[in-house]
């Protein structure tokens, strides 16, 4: 699918000349009581527009939509008409949102293959954003997930080309903001792929492979760490996750240099459990097959490598990624073992179904050597953030001081921005308490109280060394049931945070 921008009259906007747009199909905005946008009064020469309203046949509700064909003095063979809520001076987000998607997977039942939209003005949200979500709506609208079935799924997919139509004077900040907007669906449908793609297929050396093809393809630095080169740098935490499969672990750290020698990196640390049993600790057979969703931290940074490595972000950005299977077998860590992490701190493994923590602590430990500016984990980490924040929102966690809080609040921001959304819990001292262990430094697990906390503050005891954020996306990262599938989420944060970084 291919987007461009386009302009008419260079003293006009395009929803005033709406009415001379050549196309297969023009979208235009209409609202609950009756109103048109601009672009719909445009159209509306010989009134059929009013008339569907009057009608009834289209009620101008949220995401509502009406297809009309063959108006009178108007250039687009096909007009959709798509409902923006009841409040003509104010389109809301989530109206904007939920009418753009309902319009690109409509679309996709056109004969025709060219589609030209002009969007209107969302309260509290710039033109960038508005091409954003489009670009977002209309990649998932054809995005498919029958890559490893021996039919493929029948779907639509008539819609080539996308012009979104602006006025000549935003037309450079408008093609701009659509190649960031193509780069971070880029990146997003890489993850989302990743995601969906089965443990079989998707190993470690699956995703080490992928980091390499980025490297190469956005000229990045790559390095791949073996089995006996983590031993030598007494990775004993993560080893021994992987100690009961026969799947060889990869330690991926991936360099983006875009800033300046001396700028000191953001690091992202991706959790990289292609397959979760459990471990000794055997998660139940229901919905275990939901686990080729645990490597959805390294998933989601390797997709945001991509987005920014086709940005060409002038921003120093290193992922790091430790990654295996988590299995049961003779050779498998137990519950009661002590484990030695690279820290030098001793680990009781209660529970091998708290792995995730396992393999992080030791790549927490291991970027102290970037001296970074600030350094964000990503992971599928616990059940409980789903308890806390169901599947909408994902869960920050950083230590209460100044410098943590303006890391948090960029986070935040970000999420906000992206329509990627975050909420902060706390940590602390009350909650370390919960991790104590007779026999060695630090127990894996809490208890079942407060989960999410006390797994960030178990991470947190690694990141003494410089600025810190861990994100806990198990709620985020991907759907259950008839939408089965990774959704790419928290690629829109991630990468938003970084651009804003980047200035």
């Amino acid at each position: 699918m291919d987007f461009s921008i386009k302009t008419l009259a260079a003293k006009s906007t395009a929803a005033d000349n709406a009415s001379t747009i050549k196309t297969a199909c023009i979208v235009v905005g209409v609202f609950e009581n009756k109103k048109l946008s601009t672009s719909a009064t445009q159209l509306n020469k010989k009134g059929a527009i009013d008339a569907a309203l009057k009608s009834g046949d289209i009620s101008g509700k949220v995401g509502s939509t009406l297809m009309l064909r063959n108006l009178a003095e108007v250039s687009a063979e096909r007009v959709l008409l798509v409902g923006l809520g009841d409040d003509p001076n104010k389109v809301s987000e989530k109206a904007y949102i939920s009418a753009v998607q309902n319009a690109a997977r409509g679309l996709n039942n056109l004969g025709g293959s060219d589609v030209s939209l002009v969007l209107p003005e969302v309260d509290g949200r710039d033109l960038a954003w508005a091409i954003r979500q489009a670009v977002i709506a209309f990649k998932e609208a054809i995005f498919r997930t029958d890559a490893h079935k021996s039919k493929k799924d029948t779907i639509a997919a008539n819609v080539k080309k996308v012009a979104i139509y602006v006025a000549a004077s935003e037309a450079a900040a408008a093609k701009v903001a659509l190649a960031q907007s193509i780069a971070l669906v880029n990146g997003m449908e890489l993850t989302k792929e990743l995601g969906n793609m089965p443990a079989n297929f998707c190993t470690p050396t699956h995703l080490a492979n992928t980091a390499k093809k980025i490297a190469a393809d956005f000229k990045m630095g790559v390095e791949v760490l073996e089995r006996k080169q983590i031993q030598a740098l007494k990775m004993n935490s993560f080893l021994s996750v992987s100690a009961g499969t026969d799947e060889p672990p990869k330690f991926i750290v991936l360099k983006h240099m875009g800033g300046k020698a001396k700028d000191a990196p953001i690091v992202l640390v991706g959790k990289g459990i292609t397959f979760d049993s459990g471990g000794i600790s055997l998660k139940p057979g229901a919905g275990m097959d939901e686990m080729k969703y645990d490597m959805g931290g390294a998933g989601s940074v390797l997709g945001t490598m991509r987005a920014i490595g086709e940005m060409k972000l002038k921003l120093n950005v290193i992922a790091v990624i430790p990654t295996c299977e988590n299995m049961p077998s003779g050779s498998a860590t137990r519950p009661g073992d002590i484990v030695t992490s690279m820290s030098g701190q001793t680990i009781e493994v209660l529970n091998t179904d708290a792995e995730g923590r396992l393999i992080l602590c030791d790549a927490l430990t291991y970027v102290e050597r970037f001296k970074p500016a600030a350094v964000i984990d990503v992971a599928t980490l616990t059940g409980a953030i789903i308890t806390s924040l169901g599947h909408h929102t994902t869960g920050l966690f950083t230590r209460h001081d100044d410098t943590h809080d303006k890391l948090a609040e960029e986070l935040l921001s970000a999420g906000k921005q992206a329509n990627d959304v975050a909420w902060r819990l706390p940590i602390g001292e009350l909650y370390n308490e919960q991790l104590k262990s007779n026999f060695a430094d630090i127990a894996n697990i809490g208890g079942p109280a407060a989960g999410s906390i006390t797994a960030a503050c178990f991470l947190e005891r690694f990141t003494k060394k410089y600025t810190w954020a861990h994100l806990d996306i198990a709620g985020v990262s991907w759907k259950s049931g008839a939408a089965k599938g990774s959704t790419g989420r928290p690629v829109p944060m991630l990468t938003t945070f970084l651009m804003n970084r980047a200035g």
